[in-house]
């Protein structure tokens, strides 16, 4: 369950009602590998496997294709301790700075000890496609068919990704923008599927941390309905991603690479 309802005092025009209003649940999960503590996420409640496999991906601690062993080690009500076992020749550099803060669902950089930690290094990404205004209209409708939860309460954000041939091939909700997108990444990495994400649509802005994990993820396109921040444009533009934002209706900004998009 994504969703809760809490008994509400809803005001409109010179009337006002009492009613139950639907909200988007918001819990902590606390990960820990191999039953030593590593951090705690804000997350909604549902898809946490392919959130902790997305989450680790993108921390370069658990790059492997096989699947991660799991086990929940606590569960109370929407809360839950979650063991990652994971041997010491899978374990990546990443753990070395693991997080010493709760990373909330605003925040992905939370915990980051030192601003280095912050860099990600690699080859710019190689793209061959291209994505049009149709398609991204038509992109943003078949992800929105799916977001149940915010249907619902209004309150979550959703992350999708397409493949070239523009099919839906994942889409996550979340309280977290980030944590939406490591549910993406995590289901893809479940089924073997990561190679085929060509790009990357979000239900809310960019900032940095979207823009890291679309480029660890290898993801060359990132299509947003909201603003991007300064910092997710200038690593857009260092690692070969067309960074599109305010996507509305006919509308949009191309920060970065726009000969990524067939404007026809």
């Amino acid at each position: 369950m994504q969703t809760t309802t809490y008994q509400s005092l809803k005001f409109k025009d010179s009337k006002n009602s009492i009613l139950d209003d639907t909200v988007v649940i918001e819990a902590p999960l606390q990960i820990n590998i191999n039953n030593q503590p590593y951090t705690v996420v804000m997350r909604t409640p549902g898809n946490d496997l392919e959130l902790i496999r997305g989450l680790l991906f993108a921390e370069d601690i658990y790059k492997s294709s096989q699947n991660i062993e799991v086990h929940i080690t606590e569960e109370d009500n929407y809360s839950s301790i979650i063991n990652c076992t994971i041997t010491k020749d899978k374990i990546g550099k990443g753990y070395l700075n693991k997080r010493t803060l709760l990373s909330v669902s605003s925040c992905g950089i939370c915990g980051k000890k030192e601003l280095s930690d912050i860099k990600v290094s690699g080859e710019k990404l190689a793209n061959h496609s291209q994505i049009s205004r149709q398609e991204i209209s038509d992109m943003y409708a078949k992800m929105y068919q799916y977001q149940e939860t915010f249907r619902a309460s209004g309150g979550s954000h959703a992350a999708a990704v397409f493949d070239t041939s523009k099919e839906l091939l994942t889409i996550k909700e979340d309280i977290g923008r980030h944590n939406a997108v490591d549910k993406c990444v995590g289901d893809l990495l479940e089924n073997n599927q990561l190679k085929k994400g060509k790009s990357l649509f979000v239900s809310g802005r960019v900032s940095y941390e979207i823009v890291s994990k679309a480029f660890i993820a290898k993801i060359p396109i990132i299509v947003a309905v909201s603003a991007c921040s300064s910092l997710s444009i200038d690593f857009a533009k260092e690692f070969g991603i067309c960074l599109i934002g305010f996507s509305r209706e006919t509308k949009m900004t191309v920060y970065s690479n726009p000969q990524y998009v067939n404007y026809e």
